[in-house]
């Protein structure tokens, strides 16, 4: 039996090269016995194509697939494909002997077995026959499939070292004893800095207001994101989104045929819905991700509005997304009013309070949920129609010119505002002071049956933080770019401040949310008054964990895994050599560039790739996050795109069609991943401290999408290289990026 040999694919003039067929062969051997015995685990032992001889201490180990199934797979290299072998069973303990399969050798020849297919039987030392059915199946698979060596398969089998660390960890010192010589890497944080892509976040300071929309009588009545100059507007604030009609299909049931006068009405599309009460307050559908829309039923429910249009005016409001924000908007088009269709937050305050700056990261939040909406920003209208050379006089109460052209461009804005949500906007956010009750009546009376006012109101009163945005004001307002004396600027914007001061009156009407000192992140308090439904609820929970701290966050994909070496997606396989050394440098970047952040925390999926990544890393917390494992792709899990093409290739073709929407048998989407990371999203908001994320591709793009605007359709395509930082600088002045690439 030792003699058995692997025979030269040209010997007997015959050839079963890898290029026969189109491709290398790919064998899978199971083993299956529903009566295991004892500490017996079965092997695979052979010829060269296995390990180079029949020494059953070199036996491969077959990987458990299920209670009673074995499983080893292996590709057959192109010059040795005839394949002779047998199995085995090893005991726990390597010090008894091992039980080798009866009768002749089996024999695998061009992908065909030689001979009957027949189960594997193995005598014990009692005489006892342990009987094993036997499956193998080989197939040929395109070598850019299998740019792996079987070696690198058999390391992928090595067992997990890291599942015993808790969700929440620190290692404040290296363990004693530690190889430590990575120490010496290259330091310069400089030297690994990269120029980031050319529609990343800005790696400048730009004027949040200069990147909201453009007055429609200025561009032939087309909304667009450019200057009125014609220039491309920078990232940090708004980025068009093409109206998306056919990106999502609800079957919406006619009400006429689902009414039934008071309590829950069944429609097969949807589930069961409650009617809509007379106070407006009405139930909403919430997925939660797993199983049917499951439904908040409001306790006084009534009536049922069957003002219901079934058009491409319908379809355009609903939003590309999934889970909870798709179920929302279902319910909000079936049971709300007209008018809440769309949803205006009119932001209300006193200038160098943060409205701008808060209503950029509302727009970017709900965008990146799947909602349409838009910034609009009176300031703009206003220099856009009147100039940027107005002084404080400009602005005085008493000033009857002053006012009626600041109401001017103000009900120009909403106009505008309210002809895009006829044409299918959603949220639109109306950013100026509306510092009277006067100018709030009148975009109240403007908005009537034709969507729904909700004011935000920003108060603060921290001079410390009041003086910092005057300052930051002055530099970057147009409205002070040809002042050359700063300081002459700055009493100019305080005297206009003055101007508001006196004429201003707090919210008390309507549906309101105010946010008093919240602009500190040290506390303050948020007030609310008429605030119901899905979408309202989000911004106000959004809303409660934001603040302008500066700090920075940096995204990182895990060192290179085996599998990424392999070209296979999911799984969870250990880190190669080289993403060993990525981790280890990770670590010297990390103890640089947070070496006086000691509040900084690391962040990690629950995948092992990750974890070990994170290993190197001292002195920081390190917490798991199941919210950010790489997206799940169910039956395809562990496949190369090669095999999915080959085997699935509908699958493939769905895939590539809409990557963005596109999800796994039995797996996820983009869109399921988006709304998975809403917790991470509101989380890292809500951190005071630097961050280090590490964790996938998809999981750092959805991220990453958040922070640079991008839109959806964009998410499945950005740029997310291996061994490269990303690092978001959140503060005053908006989203910042910068790139560090440490090794290839």
């Amino acid at each position: 039996m030792g003699t058995g040999t692997s025979r030269h694919s040209g010997e007997g003039g015959s050839s079963h090269g890898g290029e026969e067929g189109g491709g290398q062969l790919y064998v899978s051997l199971k083993m299956e016995n529903y009566k295991l015995k004892g500490e017996l685990f079965p092997h695979v032992y052979g010829s060269v194509p296995l390990v180079g001889s029949w020494d059953t201490s070199r036996a491969l180990p077959m990987e458990r697939e299920s209670a009673s199934m074995w499983e080893l797979s292996f590709v057959v290299p192109p010059n040795h494909e005839t394949l002779d072998f047998k199995f085995l069973l090893k005991p726990k303990d390597s010090s008894s002997p091992c039980v080798v399969e009866e009768g002749p050798n089996r024999l695998l020849t061009g992908g065909a077995l030689q001979g009957e297919t027949r189960s594997a039987f193995f005598r014990l030392d009692n005489d006892e026959v342990l009987e094993y059915r036997v499956l193998i199946k080989a197939d040929r698979v395109s070598p850019f499939d299998l740019a792996a060596s079987w070696r690198a398969y058999q390391e992928n089998l090595e067992p997990s070292t890291v599942r015993g660390i808790p969700d929440v960890s620190m290692n404040s010192a290296p363990p004693s004893g530690e190889n430590t010589s990575y120490t010496t890497l290259e330091l310069d944080l400089e030297h690994y800095a990269v120029p980031p892509p050319a529609t990343s976040v800005n790696s400048t300071l730009v004027y949040a207001a200069n990147n909201t929309e453009t007055p429609r009588s200025l561009r032939g009545g087309v909304f667009s994101n450019t200057d009125s100059s014609g220039s491309a507007a920078r990232f940090t604030g708004s980025v068009d989104r093409p109206t998306t009609i056919k990106e999502m299909e609800v079957n919406i049931p006619d009400p006429s045929k689902v009414y039934s006068g008071s309590g829950l009405v069944e429609s097969k599309s949807v589930g069961p819905f409650s009617p809509l009460p007379k106070d407006g307050h009405r139930g909403i559908y919430v997925d939660r991700g797993v199983g049917s829309p499951r439904m908040v039923r409001s306790t006084s429910a009534s009536t049922f509005n069957t003002d219901l249009k079934h058009d491409n005016e319908t379809k355009n409001s609903m939003p590309a997304a999934a889970g909870a924000v798709a179920a929302a908007a279902v319910a909000d088009q079936m049971l709300g009013p007209k008018e809440d269709m769309h949803l205006a937050i009119v932001l209300v305050g006193l200038p160098a309070r943060g409205k701008t700056f808060t209503a950029a990261k509302l727009t970017r939040y709900l965008r990146w949920l799947g909602h349409d909406t838009k910034h609009f920003n009176v300031g703009k209208y206003r220099r856009l129609k009147h100039g940027v050379n107005q002084t404080a006089d400009f602005f005085r109460g008493d000033n009857p010119e002053g006012m009626e052209a600041r109401n001017e461009v103000a009900a120009l804005a909403m106009e505008d505002m309210i002809a895009w949500m006829q044409e299918g906007g959603q949220v639109g956010i109306f950013d100026a002071t509306n510092s009277t009750r006067e100018r709030r009546n009148m975009l109240m009376k403007m908005a009537e049956g034709k969507c729904k006012i909700i004011f935000l109101e920003t108060l603060c009163n921290d001079e410390r933080i009041i003086d910092r945005n005057i300052r930051l004001k002055v530099q970057q307002s147009p409205d002070y770019a040809e002042e050359t004396d700063f300081e002459a600027g700055i009493q100019d914007f305080k005297n206009r401040l003055a101007n508001y001061e006196k004429m201003y009156e707090p919210v008390e009407e309507g549906s309101y949310i105010k946010m008093i000192d919240m602009i500190s992140g040290n506390g303050g308090q948020i007030q609310v008054n008429g605030i119901s439904g899905y979408l309202p609820g989000r911004i106000v929970f959004f809303l409660v964990n934001t603040h302008l701290t500066p700090r920075p966050i940096l995204l990182t994909r895990h060192g290179e895994s085996r599998d990424n070496v392999r070209g296979r997606i999911g799984g969870d396989s250990v880190i190669s050599d080289k993403g060993e050394l990525y981790a280890k440098k990770l670590a010297n970047f990390i103890e640089k560039r947070l070496k006086s952040e000691r509040a900084a925390s690391i962040w990690t999926s629950t995948l092992q790739r990750t974890i070990i990544t994170a290993t190197p890393i001292v002195g920081f917390p390190k917490i798991q996050w199941r919210a950010l494992d790489e997206i799940n792709a169910g039956v395809c899990d562990g496949m190369t795109y090669e095999e999915i093409k080959k085997n699935m290739p509908e699958e493939y073709l769905s895939r590539k069609k809409d990557k963005l929407r596109y999800r796994y048998p039995r797996g996820e989407s983009y869109l399921d991943v988006i709304q998975r990371l809403e917790p991470v999203i509101i989380e890292l908001e809500r951190q005071r401290a630097p961050v280090v994320v590490i964790s996938h591709q998809a999981v750092l793009r959805a991220l990453y999408a958040y922070f640079a605007d991008r839109p959806l359709q964009e998410i499945p395509h950005i740029e997310v290289p291996l061994h490269t930082i990303i690092e978001i600088q959140m503060g005053v002045a908006g989203v910042q990026e910068k790139r560090y690439k440490l090794m290839d």
